[in-house]
């Protein structure tokens, strides 16, 4: 699987977090130049330019990378509102484009859909761990919601996959620490609970709610399949 090439460098935070999550390889360049030197044997796998923050510099490079031996493509531009009117008389330089800004979800399904018509790399999409704006990585422990990371402990993280991976299931204090923390961890209960309070704090506000307490009995993650909460 050959690498993405990226324009600028340093690439956008926002694209850099949808890219390290989808499991796409990348390096980004500045110039031609560059994107010729460190460009892999095989060639690169296709190309996600932003053109918001330097059109001129950002165009110039689609047309050199179009115009070289052997022609990068799929090519992805990401553009701002203001700059619709101009993709008109330059649609041979791409395949796709996306509005900045944009929304994790969108911009990871319109690059997988991408690499997919064109035969790329998402046939090697890493596990994923996916409930509602939460996003989990299995093979880079990364996590994020709504398209920002989690700064997560290596506990904290096994907790929140654990939960996850069994939406609207119940659990006792006493079965996550066996299953998070394995059986010769001598730890009581409040260990789950200081846990489950960092998490919530870490989801944020409008997060939180994914880690529910069901009372005199545990905590769910997720919605019941019966259709009610409690608190």
């Amino acid at each position: 699987m050959e690498p993405v090439l990226v324009f600028p460098d340093p690439a956008p935070p926002e694209l850099a977090q949808v890219l390290d999550l989808g499991g796409y390889p990348w390096k980004a360049v500045n110039d031609d130049i560059t994107a010729t030197r460190l460009a892999p044997n095989a060639g690169w796998s296709g190309a996600v330019i932003c053109a918001y923050a330097d059109p001129e510099r950002a165009f110039a490079l689609c047309r050199s990378l179009r115009r070289s031996d052997n022609q990068l493509e799929p090519l992805m531009i990401l553009v701002n509102g203001t700059q619709l009117a101009e993709l008109e008389q330059r649609d041979e330089l791409f395949e796709d484009f996306c509005l900045s800004p944009f929304h994790p979800r969108e911009l990871e399904a319109r690059l997988k859909h991408l690499f997919w018509r064109s035969g790329g790399v998402t046939d090697t999409r890493p596990e994923l761990v996916e409930y509602a704006d939460l996003v989990l990585n299995l093979e880079t422990y990364q996590a994020a919601v709504g398209g920002k990371p989690l700064d997560l402990t290596f506990m904290e993280y096994e907790l929140l996959k654990f939960l996850s991976s069994n939406p609207g299931k119940v659990f006792t204090r006493e079965t996550l620490l066996s299953r998070v923390w394995g059986y010769e961890y001598y730890g009581g209960a409040r260990t789950v609970d200081v846990h489950i309070r960092r998490l919530r704090a870490k989801l944020g506000e409008h997060h939180a709610g994914l880690i529910q307490t069901v009372r005199s009995v545990g905590y769910r993650f997720g919605q019941s399949r019966w259709g009610f909460t409690e608190e």
